[in-house]
């Protein structure tokens, strides 16, 4: 009974430090997640309030966006088509739509190294503001980018993407010394 418990717990300390397998049962493997927006219904006829009420969400956007630099930011695969690369446009072309080096973190809610590598990003984020940027993707959410675009088959898989050259990809949790080398050797050389 000892000899079982003690190759469980190997097998767990392993799974833990190289990474989760995305084929598991615990991720989704097909369709594409797709985001609605609820529909809010208005029972105030006073329109006044409710153009104050946008103008009020508009600028709390615009002031949420500035505070993003310095921050890992969650990416879709509409917010990937728009500032990373149109797969639709260019699917055998890597045409990269930033002026700025940048980092994605594929990962999900329910993997442990994932969850390490989340703190070790928002480091990095706030230490390369300005410099680089930062995203996450979500591959149960995000099933077409991951999948399909990407093939991850590991996570936390990390994408760097210099501002020219082909994007290079690296999967398992790494110490921050290692994700600092890479950044430099990758993408601020």
């Amino acid at each position: 009974m000892k000899r079982i418990i003690g190759i469980s717990f190997l097998a767990l300390v392993g799974f833990w430090f190289t990474g989760c397998d995305t084929n598991s049962d615990a991720s989704v493997t097909s369709g594409v997640s797709t985001k609605s927006t609820p529909n809010i219904e208005v029972q105030n006829d006073n329109t006044e309030d409710v153009t104050v009420i946008e103008a009020d969400q508009q600028e709390e956007e615009t002031t949420t966006l500035k505070k993003r630099d310095g921050k890992v930011e969650y990416l879709s695969t509409k917010d990937f088509l728009s500032k990373i690369w149109d797969f639709n446009s260019n699917p055998k072309q890597w045409v990269y739509k930033s002026d700025k080096p940048t980092i994605i973190d594929f990962y999900a809610e329910w993997c442990g190294p994932c969850k390490k590598v989340a703190p070790i990003m928002d480091e990095l984020a706030a230490e390369y503001t300005g410099k680089v940027n930062f995203y996450k993707i979500d591959t149960d959410k995000e099933q077409q980018l991951a999948g399909q675009v990407f093939g991850i088959r590991s996570i936390p898989s990390i994408l760097y993407i210099p501002v020219n050259g082909q994007p290079q990809m690296f999967s398992g949790l790494m110490a921050k010394e290692t994700y600092v080398n890479k950044i430099n050797e990758l993408l601020l050389k």
